[in-house]
């Protein structure tokens, strides 16, 4: 059975940097990325990979160039570096995996079959 587990989420300060981390049991997947989830707004698109190491990563608009999706294969882990952190960053933060989709529905979270359970970031002014 296919498992992802998050870490590395934490409080920070306007301005500062954050890694977070997803090791999954699988490399098996057409899409892998990060979606995120403030409280009382619907799940949006962060960044995602088609296929597992396998191109240049997608970003929305609003973290592009701040963020950066990475993986390592040695370790089933895929990473996603959080850079100039903001307060609209603050959200809980979902790794995703699809192994169904097209690659015209990367960026819909409906699109990906397994999470993980999610790590809280909270960015302070």
């Amino acid at each position: 059975q296919v498992q992802l587990v998050e870490s590395g989420g934490s409080l920070v300060q306007a301005g500062g940097s954050l890694r977070l981390s997803c090791v999954t049991s699988s490399r098996n997947f057409r899409a892998v990325g990060w979606f995120r989830q403030a409280p009382g707004k619907e799940r949006e698109f962060v960044s995602a990979l088609w296929g597992w190491n396998s191109g240049r990563p997608r970003y929305a608009d609003s973290v592009q160039g701040r963020f950066t999706l990475s993986v390592d294969s040695a370790k089933n882990t895929m990473y996603l570096q959080m850079n100039s952190l903001k307060p609209e960053d603050t959200a809980v933060y979902y790794c995703a995996a699809g192994s169904t989709l097209i690659l015209s529905s990367i960026r819909n979270s409906a699109s990906y079959n397994y999470w993980g359970q999610g790590t809280q970031v909270t960015v302070s002014s």
